[in-house]
């Protein structure tokens, strides 16, 4: 399985978790690849860092306004950039507009790229330590 299906199938397990409240690892496939499981575990362990970030970055717009499954596109595309020095951060942030493309209202990929690239020049420019 391709890692961007790997990546939408963690994003609509966190979108149906945030939606009936069963638990996320519940939601998905028992056979979800380890990347899979990892997106979701991570983003369900790190999800307040996430949605500071969110809210950090998504000048003038409150987390609750934000829809549901780019809420989660959006968590799984900072998981990535944050937690994955794996992926690269143009893939992680390429991968989120992708399925917000494809998944959600016309505006919404503009919306998840802004978000997602001023969190990765924040970042950028954090001094290390």
């Amino acid at each position: 399985m391709r890692r961007s299906d790997q990546r939408r199938a963690a994003v609509f397990a966190l979108y149906q978790h945030e939606i009936t409240e069963r638990a996320a690892a519940e939601l998905l496939d028992r056979q979800a690849p380890a990347f899979t499981r990892e997106l979701v575990e991570g983003v369900e362990q790190t999800r307040a860092e996430l949605d500071a970030a969110i809210r950090r970055h998504s000048i003038g717009w409150s987390l609750d306004r934000i829809a549901p499954l780019e809420r989660n596109i959006l968590r799984v595309g900072l998981y990535e950039l944050e937690h994955r020095p794996d992926v690269p951060a143009e893939v992680a942030i390429d991968e989120a507009v992708e399925a917000a493309k494809d998944l959600c209202a016309a505006e919404a990929a503009a919306f998840v790229n802004g978000v997602l690239a001023a969190a990765h020049r924040a970042a950028e420019e954090a001094p290390a330590g």
